[in-house]
């Protein structure tokens, strides 16, 4: 969930004057963003002046003085000031052009690598003193640095002592551009009074607004950064918990418009299933039973680890409600997930003569395609409907939709499950999510929900093999994976970063890609994907690993979700230490989905043994909930591993393991609030009224 922007940007001439314009003024408006570079950032969901403020670094470099070879230590980001010795070695491996040459200071020596870089020849001269920056590795008992950036001295001392903002970018747009708009935005802007209560800024030590958007970007240290992130997160957690209460008393007097009757194929279904159901399910199961047979509407979160089997309960649920004469509806966060529930609940249907009669509904279905469908749905001819978010277009009419079921909960916003739920009356909602989250959060996060926990694995399921290893374990991992495709099974290999240079250290899926096509046999297919590429991209690229077209995937975190592969059966996950251990074992639960054992392998790059120490749990643990808490328990304020990780809800800046003390201050300060003020009308609450009704879309707080 975004923070709108709370300011007005001192605009163009216009008629002779100059004019006000709030944070919903389109970019163009920014000095030096033509048309060209707009679309650019359109690319990025950046439209307009608030966007862009709210737009925040991803990471920020700290460049430190250069350090003595002597000094360097294994794993660390360093920078250092050497010369060239001797010759640049360069070889050809099938398409990738390998560089090595070595760098000596008075103290020691680097060797030198750098893929597809044939420049650096002509860059480096014999005899003169450059700063080479990057993270230092042992290799053989030697120092080794791979792909270091370089600097002149004068350029790098003038860029010591100061934290640079990172920002995401795309192919066109760079760092320097996002930046240089930014400052622009911040100079023009002018922010009303803070809609935050004085009596919660003082309690909670919160910076003012303003101060806290311009040192998000710009900070004069690291000290003031967090204090700027730590009152935007609030934001975000304070708004958020603002709009689950509006859900929650709307949610609270819901009559059962669609009661449900017990029937037989439902426990036909449950008895003929290859498989018995673990008693966690059974329990569950009989939650949701209760819930649709009872006398309110079911609002109920089914959250449950990776593999424990709860798309059967959903297909449970939906069997009961069309059993009864209804509609159901489904929705997945990617078209290849809603494509595989579709073939599932197909296959199903068929083999047991299920009532079913399910239809598939995604965007990049053809205009006629969608009209057969938008008709099957309205005559009632379709009885579930399984896709994605064009299950809430404006054109599906449902004729009788009575169960709603979201996979994957925090991949929509609550706007979003609201507007599903919205195409029936009062219908029931079900909402699945893999993501562990301790009790005590999910309490908080699905505040509006009633929470049903499976947390059982079935008893069949082979437990994956994992390990925790350094950057010198790569050849012999990379032996492994060719063995694993050669057996016929497929890997996964994880990158933070999109592309080079984004961030320096750290691997990224577009030279990582090129590099294993060089390494590995040249019969393997292997393949990128990231966020940043075309959705149509995205997914014929799921697609076609899922159909055995990809044996290697090289991915971001894209995967986390939106895709079920039972043969994959490797997941190897570079810089792991730079994930938190809930995303990582999300991560993980993408391979040991099959009957083949499965290893996970989590390469720390940074070599530090306080990392090493941190992943083993997840080298000792496949429990989703323990991990979540032993997250919880090692990650706190100012704890940043240099890429913001869950993206849980949808927030911008917030991470609820990172920050979950602040969730729950966040979420008592709400609670204070509403208790004394519920309208929020006292005269002293005014401008959070006003701001709260601008992002709920409400025009005044008062009538929610």
């Amino acid at each position: 969930m975004g923070v709108l922007c709370v300011c007005r940007l001192w605009g163009r001439k216009r008629g002779g004057r100059w004019v006000w314009m709030d944070g919903s003024a389109k970019i163009t408006e920014i000095k030096g963003v033509g048309e060209k570079t707009a679309k650019l950032f359109g690319k990025l969901d950046v439209q307009t002046v608030g966007e862009l403020l709210h737009t925040y670094p991803r990471d920020y470099e700290e460049f430190k003085e250069p350090v003595a070879i002597a000094d360097c230590a294994a794993g660390e980001l360093c920078s250092v000031r050497a010369c060239l010795v001797g010759n640049i070695a360069v070889k050809k491996v099938r398409n990738l052009t390998v560089l090595n040459f070595v760098i000596r200071d008075a103290g020691g020596q680097i060797f030198m690598t750098y893929f597809n870089m044939p420049y650096v020849r002509n860059l480096l001269k014999r005899g003169l003193f450059y700063i080479f920056r990057g993270v230092v590795q042992s290799k053989n008992g030697k120092l080794a640095m791979e792909q270091a950036k370089i600097y002149r001295p004068e350029e790098y001392f003038k860029l010591t002592g100061i934290l640079q903002p990172r920002y995401s970018l795309t192919a066109g747009l760079t760092n320097h551009m996002v930046a240089k708009a930014v400052r622009q935005a911040l100079s023009l802007c002018e922010f009303p009074r803070d809609y935050l209560p004085e009596w919660i800024r003082v309690e909670q030590g919160l910076e003012d607004y303003r101060k806290a958007v311009e040192e998000i970007h710009f900070p004069p240290d690291y000290e003031s950064m967090l204090k700027a992130r730590r009152r935007l997160a609030f934001d975000e957690f304070f708004l958020f918990i603002l709009m689950l209460r509006k859900c929650r008393e709307n949610n609270d007097v819901l009559e059962n418009r669609y009661p449900m009757e017990d029937d037989a194929q439902v426990r036909k279904l449950a008895e003929a299933l290859p498989y018995k159901l673990t008693e966690a399910q059974r329990k569950v199961w009989q939650e949701i039973r209760g819930d649709l047979q009872g006398g309110f509407a079911m609002n109920r979160l089914i959250q449950g680890d990776v593999g424990s089997g709860k798309t059967i309960l959903a297909f449970l649920a939906l069997l009961l409600c069309v059993s009864n004469g209804y509609q159901g509806a489904m929705m997945a966060p990617t078209e290849v997930l809603a494509a595989q529930h579709y073939e599932s609940m197909t296959e199903l249907t068929e083999k047991y003569g299920l009532p079913f009669r399910p239809a598939l509904l995604t965007g990049s279905m053809t205009a006629k395609e969608k009209r057969r469908v938008y008709e099957a749905i309205q005559c009632g001819t379709v009885n579930v409907v399984i896709g994605t978010h064009a299950l809430i277009q404006e054109r599906v009419e449902y004729r009788d939709l009575a169960l709603v079921v979201t996979d994957e909960q925090h991949r929509f916003g609550v706007r979003q499950r609201e507007s599903l739920a919205g195409k029936g009356e009062d219908v029931h909602v079900m909402v699945m999510s893999a993501t562990p989250i301790p009790r005590t959060l999910a309490i908080i996060l699905y505040g509006d929900l009633d929470i049903s926990i499976v947390d059982e694995l079935p008893a069949d399921r082979l437990p994956i093999k994992n390990c925790v290893v350094g950057t010198e374990y790569r050849e012999k991992a990379y032996r492994f994976l060719a063995k694993e495709v050669a057996a016929g099974r497929q890997v996964y290999v994880i990158c933070p970063m999109v592309e080079e240079g984004e961030l320096e250290g750290v691997e990224n899926v577009t030279s990582y890609t090129e590099k294993l096509k060089s390494i590995l046999p040249p019969e393997i297919r292997v393949a990128c994907l990231h966020g940043k590429m075309r959705p149509a991209d995205k997914n014929r690229i799921m697609e076609e690993y899922a159909a055995h077209m990809i044996d290697v995937l090289v991915s971001t975190t894209v995967i986390e979700v939106g895709i079920n592969v039972p043969n994959a059966t490797v997941m190897m996950i570079e810089n792991a230490e730079r994930f938190g251990l809930a995303q990582l074992h999300q991560l993980r639960g993408r391979v040991g989905r099959g009957g083949h054992q499965s290893y996970c392998i989590f390469i720390n790059g940074s070599g530090k043994p306080q990392a090493f120490e941190r992943l083993d749990i997840l080298n000792r643990s496949n429990d989703g909930f323990f991990i979540a808490g032993e997250d919880l328990k090692l990650r706190g304020p100012g704890d940043l591993f240099g890429i913001r990780q869950s993206g849980l809800m949808d927030f911008k800046i917030g991470d609820v393991y990172q920050d979950a003390g602040l969730l729950k201050e966040a979420e008592g300060c709400a609670e204070r609030l509403l208790a004394k003020d519920r309208k929020l009308a006292r005269p002293e609450h005014g401008a959070l009224r006003a701001y709260v009704g601008q992002v709920l879309g409400e025009t005044d707080f008062r009538t929610i």
